[in-house]
């Protein structure tokens, strides 16, 4: 009988997230795992990837290629590598889910122009809570950019010891869907010293980074005499996983175009 699933190539397989890809994509009913690609100096290269995800063997290997059968390929790497993935999936008209966070600009350039080739999901956080609080943030800065005593936006994110950009691709994009919004223009990375009173057309960003926190984000909407605080957090990274698997369920259906998380949920 002919296996009708779509075949997923996961890149950065070895990582944090890409074990849990491997685990919860081994148990989608929608998915066969073809690849588990990594780095070419990535030590665990030819090891079983579900053993590595602690599913029992998968028959998958880790590897620096991408076999030919692939449908759509969901890269959650690094950002030194993440260019390298755009490019496969352009030179071999792969559907591809970007989870990629950091990406230097040269990269974000080429994904904006594989989008003009291939179908991308391209977003700073799979999460559905994160996106639904996205628009939650949306609506609240609508609603008060012409507050009568003004609104000073504070964005506070916490991860895990490990993560290596900060802020957070999550949290510069809900001071994108801020700014966009209420029109600060400004935006300031911490605080420090005399720095005199704060400035009213600016977003404030603080990065904590605290032992395995999977992460949580708090937008503060500060006026005079009250406050709003809008706050999601991740208990551990599944969230995140199931997201990109949903996106990658999206992606392999579409034409060529660039896609985010609010396409994939319908909001």
């Amino acid at each position: 009988m002919t296996d009708s699933r779509t075949n997923l190539a996961i890149s950065g397989a070895a990582g944090r997230m890409g074990k849990r890809l491997i685990d919860l994509g081994s148990q989608d009913d929608f998915f066969r795992i073809v690849a588990a690609v990594e780095s070419a100096d990535h030590p665990d290269l030819g090891s079983d990837a579900g053993l590595a995800a602690g599913i029992g063997k998968l028959g998958v290997v880790f590897s620096n290629e991408f076999p030919a059968e692939v449908d759509v390929v969901i890269d959650f790497s690094h950002p030194a590598g993440a260019a390298a993935v755009v490019d496969y999936c352009v030179d071999n008209h792969k559907p591809l889910v970007m989870a990629t966070t950091g990406l230097a600009e040269s990269t974000i350039d080429k994904i904006k122009q594989a989008g003009h080739l291939i179908p991308i999901v391209w977003a700073p956080s799979m999460s559905l809570a994160v996106n639904l609080t996205m628009k939650l943030v949306e609506t609240a800065s609508l609603a008060l950019k012409n507050h009568s005593t003004g609104v000073d936006v504070e964005i506070i994110e916490r991860h895990h010891r490990y993560k290596a950009d900060a802020p957070s691709g999550t949290a510069l994009k809900f001071g994108q869907i801020v700014a966009q919004a209420m029109g600060q223009t400004g935006h300031r990375h911490g605080r420090e010293g005399l720095i005199g009173e704060r400035g009213r057309n600016e977003i404030g960003y603080h990065a904590i980074r605290s032992g395995d926190n999977p992460g949580q984000h708090t937008i503060v909407f500060g006026m005079l005499g009250e406050t709003i605080e809008l706050q999601v957090s991740a208990s551990n990274r599944d969230c995140y996983a199931a997201g990109a698997l949903a996106a990658a369920r999206f992606v392999a259906a579409e034409q060529a175009g660039l896609f985010d998380m609010f396409d994939v949920l319908g909001l």
